[in-house]
């Protein structure tokens, strides 16, 4: 295989692709090789050309789509809403509920929560997409004294933040988070539709009510690294840290 040759293919198929809407459909192999003149696999490493440098995305079964890599800001000055987080990057979020479940807190979410070990809490699970690109998988554990019917709430609302928001009247922020690189459990990657090989960013959280310091809910994340750049922000450039009980002063308020 002449290698300046699949990145010269490389190369103009990126150029191509420049301004094109994420989720549009690239060329597969049959067509590069047919359009090129080359074989299938200069056609091949040309796409996985593109793929290193996270223009495109390769989905199992489906086809090869363009993409967009955006930033996930976390931050004590931004609600812990992945609607919000995502549009205020410039991208469209959605998110499918996968499950809505009760249960008893493990001992490790009911630390977090600050809850007996035990406690009732749902479990919700959803996949989540940017510009209807799967981006993330995530597990997140609310008390059920919080929002005892949570499933029909998010039926109407697809936002748990807006959920906790409007029925519980509190005011959720991020007040713990850890970010790290991993690979994640066999079914988090068929959620993901990723191979075992390729690692993505887990975000665990825990968010508290402004106004009484109270656990509110917990989550781990699991975020495609080719869709997400997973950005910490910590403290601030102009304001003090704020005390315990009190809104941080740059937060967004809740219309």
């Amino acid at each position: 295989m002449n290698a300046i040759r699949y990145l010269d293919i490389a190369e103009e198929l990126a150029a191509e692709l420049h301004g094109r809407q994420p989720g549009a459909r690239v060329p597969g192999e049959h067509d590069i090789t047919r359009r090129f003149g080359v074989g299938r696999a200069a056609a091949r490493a040309a796409l996985q050309e593109l793929e290193r440098r996270l223009l495109v995305r390769r989905v199992q079964g489906a086809g090869t789509f363009v993409n967009r890599r955006i930033d996930y800001v976390i931050s004590q000055h931004r609600r812990p809403s992945w609607h919000r987080t995502v549009t205020a990057a410039g991208a469209r979020p959605r998110s499918v509920v996968r499950g809505v479940d009760r249960a008893e807190l493990p001992a490790d979410r009911a630390e977090l929560l600050g809850m007996p070990p035990g406690s009732p809490a749902h479990l919700l699970v959803r996949q989540s997409y940017i510009d209807d690109l799967l981006a993330s998988w995530s597990n997140e554990w609310v008390p059920v004294d919080l929002v005892p019917e949570l499933r029909p709430a998010l039926h109407a609302v697809d936002s748990l933040d807006v959920v906790l928001r409007q029925m519980a009247r509190v005011c959720p922020v991020r007040s713990w988070s850890r970010v790290s690189l991993d690979v994640p459990p066999a079914d988090v990657l068929a959620g993901l539709q990723m191979e075992a090989t390729q690692p993505v960013w887990l975000v665990e959280s825990v968010s508290r009510d402004a106004e009484t310091g109270r656990p509110l809910m917990c989550s781990s994340s699991w975020m495609r690294a080719d869709a997400l750049r997973v950005v910490v922000e910590l403290g601030s450039r102009t304001d003090p840290p704020p005390t315990s009980g009190q809104r941080p002063a740059s937060q967004e308020e809740y219309p």
